[in-house]
């Protein structure tokens, strides 16, 4: 990567806020904002832990340098801060508060002793990049999978960008940022399907980033992949669009059912019902009481589907596991008496649910 091994230092006012930064939102970062604009967007990412830092410790730590890149014109520098936002935005609004300009109370308490000639505005230590594409590599590791985790839109957006910018594979992605490529690929795919979902009117795109981890899991599912027709194995150019012109209708249903509406609750309103989700979207009946109706219930439809059957067999396959797997062991503590007790308690259980079953009871007994 190409970083400058020399470090060098700037003043406040110039180095600028990134207008590329992931973590402002699709909104945000392709529509030209200024400066303050900027800052403002970033007033609520909880600076104030900087601030304190910066505060007690008497400056910026230069182990904490900012990575920077030249974006000016000919011989005209523009300093962009790529890496460290969070850190400049900290400064600039103290800045603020020290001039006297309009910010929230507790910047002009954080500011208060300060002046515009502290050590702390003029002399920022910085390291030059070449290009953004020379600090992806850190960039990902950092914020996809390191210690700075961005949040699942933010991921899949950048994934993206390595991706359709940058020309990398999935698997160039997964070395860079240090996941697998199962992953890599799936946050692609869910990003180029964020993308054709805001091509629908009626849906807003905050609720698509609000509930993306959602969406993301619900792309696991058979029902979601075989209702969207997803290639979930899809390698990049196939997934620019990952749903077909013949299932955009069905991409509408989708949208609705997972996002609702300003007038109307998501028909999934809690994620760990994604994978129940999935099964009303392979079963018929189910699948046609929810495009039929203008306000489905997920429990109908999940009792249509015969969900709680399901869910019962999985339930009974798990406990057959766990027993499979004491029998392994089980009789090393023949003599133990909590073990004991617990094989009472499992016998007792087992005959009620028996009882249940006559037809099963009398062939088991009929074999004693």
């Amino acid at each position: 990567m190409a970083v400058s091994k020399n470090l060098a230092f700037a003043h406040l006012d110039d180095l600028y806020l990134d207008p590329l930064n992931p973590r402002l939102g699709r909104n945000n970062m392709y529509t030209e904002k200024s400066q303050d604009e900027i800052l403002n967007l970033m007033g609520g990412w909880t600076l104030e832990e900087l601030a304190h830092s910066y505060l007690e410790s008497g400056g910026f730590w230069t182990h904490e340098a900012l990575l920077v890149v030249d974006e000016g014109e000919e011989d005209e520098k523009k300093l962009v801060v790529v890496e460290g936002n969070r850190r400049l935005a900290t400064l600039k609004f103290l800045y603020k508060a020290i001039r006297g300009e309009n910010v929230l109370r507790k910047w002009r308490n954080f500011a208060s002793g300060l002046t515009e000639d502290d050590e702390l505005f003029v002399n920022i230590p910085y390291l030059l990049v070449d290009s953004r594409k020379d600090i992806a590599e850190f960039l990902g590791f950092r914020h996809v999978t390191g210690i700075k985790e961005w949040k699942p839109a933010e991921k899949a957006q950048y994934i993206s960008s390595l991706v359709d910018d940058y020309g990398l594979t999935y698997e160039e992605v997964m070395r860079k940022i240090g996941s697998k490529t199962t992953t890599v690929r799936r946050h692609y795919i869910s990003y180029r399907l964020l993308l054709q979902l805001e091509e629908i009117e009626e849906l807003s795109v905050d609720k698509i980033e609000e509930r993306f981890s959602v969406m993301y899991l619900s792309l696991r599912t058979r029902g979601v992949q075989n209702y969207l027709q997803i290639n979930i194995h899809a390698n990049p150019e196939e997934a620019v669009r990952p749903v077909p012109t013949t299932h955009l209708e069905n991409l509408k249903n989708f949208a609705l059912w997972l996002f609702g509406t300003d007038e109307q609750k998501p028909l999934v309103k809690d994620s760990r019902r994604v994978e129940d989700f999935g099964l009303l979207l392979e079963n018929e009946e189910s699948l046609e009481y929810l495009e039929s109706r203008r306000r489905p219930n997920f429990d109908m439809a999940f009792q249509l589907a015969g969900g709680d059957e399901l869910q019962i067999v999985q339930d009974l396959n798990q406990a057959s596991d766990y027993i499979q797997l004491s029998l392994a062991r089980v009789h090393h503590f023949r003599d133990s008496e909590k073990i004991r007790k617990a094989v009472a308690t499992l016998s007792s259980d087992a005959w009620e649910l028996l009882k249940k079953f006559p037809k099963i009871m009398k062939e088991i007994t009929q074999e004693d």
